[in-house]
């Protein structure tokens, strides 16, 4: 199980016990497996959608969360069989149609723009954001990345460590090794630095392993600097997974197969890659006109040039 999958239960269950303590009085100390029914746990849902204005998305996830635990306790507590069964038939809410956010190439390179190369702090976040986006690694995966993970001699890859604990290589390219080999040669320099084959690449002040909200707090820094740029007009909320998003669109654009773009991002399914093929607009109607072809290609003819008709219609009336 991943650190991140660990994470979402344990917040799942976090909610749960304030949910128990301050909505329906029961202590933490006082829940047993015999108290869980479908009424409370589609109770606790509604209160995380009504008073904590969760997303259907986030709900959804919650309960994933709550299916799988009841999962193991059907096996070890068959006495609650049918209360836990009315919960697993607890079924998700359904969400409209996804809109996927990503950046447009004219944004990315505004966003860029923004660290001061200058400072060292101002580098590190440089090569913190490029290799976000040209790897499409999730937050958790370049939080966690090593310097052991790292191979810059080519082809350069970096290997990272996804959903489920399945590795994946990704390639680093053009500017962005570049940036990442001058960004590990230079911090060799610092004792508490990356010279260390299992260090983190990227850490804090505390010289501490980036947390994924320490590298989305990086980010908001450089996008809220953006923003002042008269050619960064994003309306939506940028997180790291928008880069993400951002790096699978550009693929698409460029006219690389999906089947690639999947192993690219890590998918276990082509079907979750799928979405970015339906998510533009503007490549929908791209491919439409250079599909199109013209199968009647003549003029047609005007029918006041038609000699023939027109005596025809003189004649109808005599």
């Amino acid at each position: 199980m991943s650190t991140n999958t660990i994470a979402v239960y344990r917040d799942t269950f976090r909610l749960f016990l304030l949910f128990c303590d301050e909505k329906k009085g029961i202590s933490p100390d006082h829940i047993t497996i015999s108290i869980l029914t479908k009424e409370l746990i589609t109770d606790y849902l509604d209160w995380l959608e009504q008073e904590r204005e969760c997303s259907i998305a986030t709900r959804n996830q919650r309960l994933s969360s709550i299916h799988g635990f009841i999962k193991y306790v059907q096996k070890e507590s068959p006495d609650n069989l049918f209360s836990l069964q009315r919960i697993m038939g607890i079924s998700s809410r359904k969400t409209g149609k996804t809109i996927i956010p990503y950046l447009t190439e004219g944004e990315l390179k505004i966003l860029f723009q923004q660290p001061d190369v200058k400072t060292k702090q101002g580098k590190r976040d440089l090569v913190l954001l490029t290799l976000m986006y040209d790897s499409a690694a999730r937050v958790q995966e370049l939080a966690d990345l090593k310097v052991k993970n790292i191979r810059l001699n080519s082809p350069a890859v970096i290997t990272l460590n996804g959903k489920g604990n399945k590795t994946r290589q990704v390639p680093v390219l053009g500017k962005t090794k570049d940036l990442l080999s001058g960004y590990l040669e230079e911090h060799k320099k610092y004792p508490w630095g990356i010279a260390l084959a299992d260090a983190p690449v990227f850490y804090n002040q505390k010289h501490q392993q980036l947390t994924r909200w320490g590298i989305s707090y990086i980010l908001n820094v450089y996008v809220e600097l953006a923003k002042k740029d008269i050619g960064f007009t994003v309306k939506f909320p940028i997180t790291p997974h928008v880069l993400r998003h951002s790096k699978a669109m550009g693929m698409l654009k460029s006219g690389i197969n999906l089947i690639y773009i999947r192993d690219f991002l890590g998918h276990s399914n082509v079907t979750t890659t799928e979405v970015y093929a339906k998510a533009d607009n503007e490549m929908k109607r791209k491919a439409l006109e250079e599909s199109y072809k013209e199968l009647y290609t003549d003029e047609m003819p005007k029918w006041e040039d038609d000699e023939n008709l027109m005596q025809w219609l003189k004649n109808l009336c005599k």
